[in-house]
């Protein structure tokens, strides 16, 4: 299970960061996203660039599950 070198402070603060490196990429997903549809509202012609804008921060939002789930299994937690 947990290592003894590693205790229980290190699995909560791995626990924690697992959670900041999900939570923090999805508020930038949302901030990029509303600022896309915004955008669009104003120029519907822009909808396929502002399409991109919207959809890039996805792969940080996936990149950051894989760390979460990386650092979970690391752990031991998973």
């Amino acid at each position: 299970m947990v290592e003894l070198e590693i205790g229980l402070v290190g699995l909560g603060i791995a626990i924690i960061g697992s959670g900041i490196a999900i939570a923090g990429s999805g508020i930038g997903q949302g901030i990029s996203a509303s600022a896309a549809v915004g955008a669009t509202a104003e120029k519907p012609e822009t909808f396929g660039k502002n399409m991109v804008f919207a959809v890039l921060p996805e792969t940080q939002a996936i990149y950051g599950l894989l760390i979460a789930i990386l650092m979970m299994v690391g752990m031991g937690v998973i």
